[in-house]
């Protein structure tokens, strides 16, 4: 910062005064002079405001002393103009303003007029200066903020996406273990008195895992490719999924369809039925029946999965009910879970726009 404008003041001094015959030629002290003048600006990051003073202050001193004039005006010019850009253009203008008061005081003082088109060049150098370095200050400051915003967007989405992977492991991971636990603990039951059971219950926990193996397999490679994008499960798969649920020995009725589905609404209705049916394997007290609603209402899927059980309680939030409750907000929709004649309710409505735009509020999070 303070070398190259030193040199060049140097240079141009040293030229300058070949064409100033009645001035004191450069000797040593004005060489150390100019020097002194420029070396400040060293410092203009950390103290622009004393730097400017000081530049400002060694500068005109030169000018009145009785060495030729040159280009030392640049040394106070950048020192201006760092006080602008680092301080702000109210406190540029305070100091330059008080510096240019300063030197006309010294000139009345010292008997010279100074109201000519020097003053005038002056305050046209001070607006100049505190201009550009005003227009810099801004032109950083937005490059700053930009990058700020860009980084920020960067860590939403990424933690979106994150959620949006933990949301599929649990869902996976919870459901497939759950239809194990309850086929293992039959074949446990009916080893020895109905073996062929215990059969069909292992190829139930066979069928369980190699799903759940598939769907895990699935999500890793998204997260080793780092596509974003993760299995799109559908409700298209749902004679599956409630043959998974009808292999623990409860009984499944289905009332209505949820006929055709954007993507993304059409993947968060599949895993809140899969986790709301793990619920009741997992939880339901004594629960034989689960009863699951697929109704149309004007732009809106409602799903309702409701138990016949004895005995539920309030839920306490967990991953699957917050999980579940992540998938419809991100739609923009909601989700309530409630006791109902001692069983359980999970009520989910879902916008489901007929012009696509529900594909697209969800395309952030990718598929659910």
């Amino acid at each position: 910062m303070a070398f190259v404008p030193m040199v060049f003041v140097l240079a141009s001094t040293t030229t300058a005064e070949h064409f100033q015959a009645w001035k004191q030629p450069l000797d040593p002290l004005g060489y150390l002079w100019l020097v002194a003048a420029a070396a400040p600006l060293v410092l203009s990051r950390r103290f622009p405001l004393s730097v400017f003073g000081v530049v400002t202050a060694l500068t005109w001193a030169y000018y009145w002393s009785p060495y030729p004039g040159g280009p030392a005006v640049l040394l106070p010019t950048i020192a201006l103009f760092q006080v602008t850009r680092l301080r702000g253009p109210l406190l540029a203008a305070l100091a330059g303003s008080g510096a240019l008061l300063a030197v006309v005081i010294v000139y009345l003082v010292r008997g010279h007029m100074v109201f000519d088109t020097r003053v005038a060049l002056s305050v046209v150098w001070l607006t100049a200066v505190i201009g550009i370095g005003t227009a810099v200050r801004n032109r950083g400051s937005a490059i700053r903020a930009a990058r700020e915003q860009a980084a920020e967007r960067q860590h939403r989405l990424a933690e979106r996406e994150r959620l949006r992977i933990a949301r599929e492991v649990h869902d996976v991971v919870a459901h497939s273990l759950a239809m194990i636990n309850v086929q293992a603990g039959v074949a446990a039951h009916v080893a020895d008195r109905r073996p062929e059971q215990a059969v069909e219950a292992l190829r139930a926990i066979k069928e369980a895992s190699a799903a759940a193996l598939a769907d895990l397999r699935a999500t890793v490679a998204v997260l080793r490719a780092g596509q974003g994008l993760g299995p799109a499960p559908s409700l298209r798969q749902l004679d599956e999924l409630l043959e998974h649920t009808k292999a623990t020995g409860l009984q499944v009725l289905v009332h209505g369809s949820p006929g055709e589905l954007p993507a993304p609404v059409d993947g968060a209705a599949y895993r809140i039925l899969q986790e709301s049916l793990t619920n009741v394997v997992r939880h339901a007290n004594q629960a034989t029946t689960v009863n699951v609603y697929f109704e149309r209402t004007g732009a809106d899927l409602e799903l309702v999965v409701r138990d016949d059980g004895r005995g539920a309680i309030e839920p306490k939030p967990g991953h699957g009910l917050r999980g579940m409750g992540e998938r419809a907000a991100a739609l923009g929709g909601r989700l309530d879970a409630r006791v109902v004649d001692g069983g359980f309710e999970i009520r989910t409505r879902l916008p489901v726009s007929p012009d696509g735009e529900a594909s697209l509020a969800a395309g952030a999070i990718g598929p659910a």
